[in-house]
């Protein structure tokens, strides 16, 4: 039987550097976390872009990983190359195989702590469900958005994304460091769980479905023409409901939410979505049932020959 093993991933944006710091003590400390015995290959994502104090070099690496890019890698962009080593380094058939992906990062929006899941993966909703039965982290579930593709953890075979938040870009902070870590010590204790097979999935698990994002009021020249609405800042996870205000322009209007669903907003005033034409996404909270094949998913990858 192959041995499992999970890649876990910090830095993949290089000004995101709690969890960078978390690996750097870890490593002068071999018992700081405990996986439960289950190996595990620890990168800096983006080593290029932390020494530079940046996001990225010339593009951001958690939208690189596109099948299409794998085939015709520039060596003048670091990150479509970087992508590329990645995934032969640690990918499913790569030199260190590696089946789980854990992709740490942080945010300057008020999110919390919680988990991203890209698409509908039966192993990725089954290992999320099992984190947010523990720690009762909220799930935002990234799909159908054309413009926002390439993420890292998508490349691996069950892959979730870790977001804390709010921090600053280039920041330490206690509470972020240490949420981290119980973060990532309660996902390695779960995987081993479902190694033994002595876990236990919930009934349900709330999903925020992303709908979709707008971008912040612009004038006709393009420049953006207003700031986010004092009411509606560091209130993600929040329902909003119509006539809620959004944004406050220049000239005193303001722009309310108009939609006659009460969506919830996510990553409101991301400082890294401002480039990308994001002032917030909408999301729709939904209570799923826990699909026995998403169970049988994860183990039948954890125990894989």
């Amino acid at each position: 039987m192959m041995q499992l093993q999970v890649l876990l991933v910090a830095g993949t944006h290089g000004n995101e550097i709690n969890g960078i710091f978390l690996f750097d003590q870890w490593q002068k400390s071999p018992l700081l976390i405990n996986t439960h015995g289950i190996k595990t290959c620890k990168v800096i994502g983006n080593p290029e872009a932390q020494k530079a104090g940046k996001r990225y070099i010339h593009q951001d690496l958690n939208r690189s990983f596109q099948e299409e890019s794998f085939l015709s890698i520039s060596s003048s962009n670091f990150e479509g190359s970087r992508a590329n080593e990645l995934v032969n380094l640690y990918g499913e058939v790569g030199e260190k195989p590696c089946q789980i992906a854990l992709d740490f990062h942080t945010t300057t929006a008020s999110m919390g702590s919680c988990l991203v899941v890209y698409g509908r993966r039966n192993a990725d909703l089954a290992l999320a469900s099992l984190i947010q039965n523990q720690l009762g982290l909220p799930i935002y579930l990234h799909e159908s958005d054309q413009k926002q593709t390439g993420f890292l953890v998508e490349s691996w075979p069950c892959g979730l994304v870790i977001e804390i938040g709010p921090i600053g870009q280039g920041l330490l902070n206690s509470r972020i460091i240490s949420q981290t870590k119980l973060i990532l010590e309660t996902l390695m204790e779960q995987i081993h769980q479902v190694h033994n097979l002595t876990f236990y999935p919930p009934d349900k698990l709330i999903i925020h479905r992303h709908i979709k994002s707008i971008d912040f009021p612009r004038d006709e020249q393009g420049n953006i023409d207003g700031y986010v609405h004092s009411l509606r800042q560091s209130k993600d996870w929040q329902e909003l409901k119509k006539n809620d205000e959004l944004f406050f322009k220049s000239n005193g209007e303001i722009i309310r939410f108009e939609e006659e669903e009460p969506y919830v907003p996510v990553f409101i005033n991301e400082a890294a979505y401002v480039e990308k034409n994001i002032a917030m996404s909408f999301t729709k909270r939904e209570l799923w049932d826990f699909k026995k094949e998403w169970k049988q998913s994860l183990i039948d990858l954890v125990h894989q020959k």
